[in-house]
């Protein structure tokens, strides 16, 4: 900076067009910050480390309006990082997304009637590989017109070489650790997609079906049965016992026998398990522990046979019954029907509501199946996960969210890991010809002759490499020495458990890899040092967007509509730790005309000159000087504050009212009057240019299109992605300029809010004589109010018509005001006559109502209050329009 205006300040507002169009600007500065290298991170700078890794976005899909949030929040804590002198890694990526992107494809194929096993698994694989490189960049797109400060030389993706040998290397280890293993276990299985899924693809809806009653061991009500209810009636080829509580006094003779089963004939058990809720339906349950995870974990207990009765398909199998080749669907009518016709439906409940689990992916309603898959043994994975954040290595934000944290890893189950795809990373397990099995680690081959496992593995495993496969392990790396761990992950409280969990089930477990604690002098690191985790985005009414609603956003149209920096305005401005946020168009219209207020008021800066520069010495600024000058220093320890504590909501509405209500509505106005007076305009135009300057840079992390372009304008400086941020200026708060300034404030609002009582217009000046500025120490301020309350000199034969008193801090100032010929009396008295009407019909209502005793006798206590409150003010606007009506008719 300079102390002395640059010989091109004047000519700098011409820089800027006559009005901020943001779709004109935003694209082309983007790309000048990418090729100036902004972005880039280096490992071998002497800076302080800050990274962050973008929680990696499927290839297949679009940024909806969570991924905008997500990256809005990341790229202003990276772009504020950079500012304060650290060396800033945010490193972008996407994610394979096995289901996702093999249904994509399948797809394509299927239009020309082929399917992926015509191909082959080789060329089906390939063929997907295209497709990634040719459709896959529709993000990168999208983060760009986002503004997304992330290092691109460092863009990874989750089958690239490297990650890919990241995830062979710990698939082996965790194995040879005894943690990977095979079993038969209960998964969600997709019928149409013929794979296990993972829990947070199933989505649970309320579905209309039917609940029937079955009768099981003999129809003659005196010999032995129980009647059990069921939604799956075709699961019950499956039935392998007969369950009660075993306290339930109707089925103790029960307990130990057998009962035939009413289609199969097989002689199956009744069961006692506490599991069993007695005051539920009958008391009696069946047991299918091949397709029910309840059914499951009680078949585990009592040693139950477990024939699974459906193929991959979802078609009856295995039963030796006529259903045996069925659509599950079709099954459950024909059992049913068979069933009645013997007698043994005793009720039917329908529609019956009840939850079901969706694939995502399908839509189609998952099936609880027995099936042989790979699992992580998560015991003591999960207990390090909790372990990092009780012993405070990992710190989740808002702290509120802990106890669904620790509720998660300290009662989870092993993970399935294994997906029936083609495409995603293979499964390193191979079979010799004896039946041997061996894990090939990324260095390693199998014999010439053994078979690899055909399965791939679930996408959250390497997803959960993320933090340090990006980085290079297991290489050691020069950004894993630099970057690693990684200072805060950014993402929504729902996959909490679903992705956070496992990258910190996994970096814990290879926390102490020399290839991590290099440089670190061997201490075992985590992840991440601080988890954020943020709320929903929903709509303006509360609403949880979704395609079914049709109440969704798409993040694209808003910058079409109103420009990237309205957009991240609005999305940080409602973001809090852990709280949802709603977003709707009139929050948009609200931020684009934030931008516009910052363009306007940095365009007239720059037309009177203003720069920022060395500061006049304090003692010759005037109160207004001083009192912006001091809010700024209060609001940058604020903004600091919150950022520091992951509260952009808290700082964005620091950061809004600072430069809508003091700077723009309050400083720029006052400074008008300066600008006119020869003494005060130079040290005007500097302090004016200096607290724009600062608060450029203090938006810009947020706001960074709009605050590049003002900003270059306003200082001719290279790029505001590279200025420092604002720092304290260490000079004393003047209280008593700031209370000079409040009484002009309250000044100039009470002759505003007189002026609009008297009927005048905004722009309509009067004239006037104001007493008592002396005495309040607002003298040298005499200029500034009359200009903002608009008011002239009294000239000869000045008679006031009307005053107002204005009771200040010290004293009372008294505004007195000539208003003959400024107000139509006629029209003014017809106005106020109906205002006076419209406030005693209000208070002839409230009045009504507060004397009936039996509606204050019902009324709950907050409704009386509000009415009480509605007749106060109506009598209170009763007595000021008839004073002024008075005022009129000269009583």
């Amino acid at each position: 900076m300079t102390s002395a205006a640059p010989d091109n300040t004047r000519n700098r507002a011409d820089a800027l067009p006559s009005s901020w169009n943001p779709g004109e600007v935003e694209a082309d500065l983007y790309e000048r910050w990418v090729a100036a290298g902004y972005f880039t991170a280096d490992p071998a700078s002497g800076k302080p480390p800050y990274s962050i890794v973008l929680p990696p976005p499927n290839v297949t899909g679009t940024l909806h309006m969570g991924h905008a949030l997500d990256h809005t929040l990341m790229d202003t804590l990276a772009r504020r990082k950079r500012m304060q002198g650290y060396e800033v890694l945010w490193l972008p990526g996407m994610d394979h997304a096995g289901i996702a992107t093999q249904s994509v494809v399948e797809k394509q194929l299927a239009v020309d009637g082929k399917t992926k096993e015509d191909l082959g698994r080789e060329l089906f694989v390939q063929q997907v590989w295209d497709w990634k490189r040719e459709s896959g960049g529709a993000i990168q797109g999208q983060m760009r017109a986002l503004g997304d400060s992330v290092d691109w030389s460092r863009d990874r993706f989750t089958m690239d070489e490297g990650l890919s040998r990241a995830v062979q290397t710990i698939f082996k280890r965790l194995y040879d650790a005894g943690l990977i293993y095979r079993a038969e276990r209960l998964v969600n299985w997709s019928p149409e997609l013929r794979t296990a899924i993972s829990d947070i693809e199933v989505k649970y809806e309320d579905v209309e079906g039917e609940l029937v009653s079955l009768r099981y061991g003999s129809l003659d009500d005196a010999q032995p049965h129980v009647i059990v209810a069921t939604t799956r009636v075709e699961t019950m080829l499956g039935d392998t016992a007969v369950a009660v509580h075993p306290d339930d006094p109707r089925y103790q003779a029960l307990i130990g026998t057998t009962l035939e089963h009413p289609i199969t004939g097989r002689q199956i058990p009744v069961i006692a398990d506490s599991y069993v809720d007695p005051e539920f339906g009958s008391g009696a349950v069946k047991i299918t522990p091949a397709h029910d995870p309840n059914d499951f974990e009680m078949g585990l207990r009592h040693n139950l046979p477990m024939p699974s009765i459906m193929d991959e398909r979802g078609r009856i199998t295995g039963t030796g019954t006529e259903f045996d080749g069925m659509d599950r669907f079709e099954a459950r009518v024909k059992v049913r029907e068979r069933l009645a016709a013997e007698g043994r439906v005793v009720a039917e409940k329908r529609p019956y509501v009840h939850s079901v689990g969706h694939s995502e992916r399908s839509g189609e309603p998952i099936e609880p199946r027995l099936s042989m898959q790979w699992w992580v043994k998560v015991s003591s994975l999960a207990e390090a996960a909790g372990d990092a954040v009780r012993n405070g290595a990992t710190v989740i934000h808002p702290a509120s969210q802990e106890p669904r944290w620790f509720a998660w890893v300290d009662d989870m189950h092993d993970w399935c890991i294994s997906r029936q795809l083609w495409w995603g990373h293979r499964i390193p397990i191979w079979y010799g010809p004896e039946g041997e099995v061996l894990c090939v680690g990324p260095d390693e081959t199998a014999p010439e002759g053994w078979v690899q496992d055909p399965d791939v593995l679930d996408t959250w495993f390497s997803s959960g490499l993320w933090p340090f496969s990006t980085m290079g392990w297991p290489e050691a790396t020069a950004e894993l020495q630099r970057f690693y761990p990684t200072s805060v992950l950014v993402t929504g409280y729902d996959i909490l458990f679903f992705w956070v969990a496992r990258m910190m089930m996994f970096g814990t477990f290879v926390a102490d890899d020399p290839a991590i604690t290099a440089g670190k002098g061997g201490a075992p690191q985590v992840p991440f040092k601080d988890v954020f985790l943020h709320g929903l985005i929903r709509d303006q009414y509360g609403k949880k967007m979704s395609k079914s609603r049709g109440n969704g956003i798409d993040p694209l149209d808003w910058i079409n509509d109103y420009g990237a920096d309205a957009l991240r305005f609005t999305l940080a401005r409602g973001a809090q730790p852990g709280g949802d946020l709603s977003v709707g168009e009139p929050h948009a219209l609200a931020s684009r005309s934030f931008v516009t207020k910052l363009f306007n008021a940095t365009k007239f800066a720059l037309m009177n000159g203003a720069y920022p520069g060395d500061l006049p010495a304090r003692e010759t600024l005037t109160d207004p000087d001083r009192w912006i000058l001091d809010r700024l220093d209060q609001v940058r320890a604020e903004v600091d504050a919150a950022f520091d504590a992951y509260e952009f909501g808290k700082a964005c509405e620091a950061l809004y009212h600072f430069a809508w209500d003091e700077l723009c509505d309050w400083y720029v106005e006052l400074s008008k009057a300066q600008f006119a007076a020869a003494d005060r305009a130079e040290s005007t135009r500097v302090v004016l240019g200096t607290v724009l300057d600062a608060v450029l840079r203090l938006l810009h992390p947020v706001i960074p299109f709009l605050t590049e372009s003002l900003w270059q304008a306003l200082t001719g400086g290279e790029s505001i992605v590279v200025s420092a941020w604002p720092q304290p200026s260490g000079v004393p708060t003047d209280t008593a300029a700031a209370q000079r300034v409040a009484d002009t404030q309250r000044l100039i609002t009470e002759i505003r809010r007189f002026r609009s009582d008297q009927g005048l217009a905004d722009k309509q000046k009067v004239a006037a004589m104001v007493i008592g500025l002396d005495e309040a120490g607002l003298a040298h301020l005499h200029d500034s109010v009359a200009n903002l309350a608009r008011l002239t000199e009294p000239g000869d034969g000045f008679a006031a018509t009307a005053s107002v008193e204005v009771r200040l801090s010290t004293t009372t100032v008294t505004v007195e005001v000539d208003t003959s010929g400024a107000v139509d009396l006629v029209a003014e008295r017809r106005r106020l006559e109906k205002d006076l009407a419209a406030a005693q019909k209000e208070l002839a209502g409230t009045t009504a109502k507060l004397g009936n005793e039996a509606f204050l006798a019902k009324a709950p206590e907050p409704v009386v209050t509000k009415i009480r409150d509605r007749r106060d003010v109506a009598a209170a606007e009763v007595e000021r329009i008839g004073a002024r009506l008075a005022e009129l008719s000269g009583k």
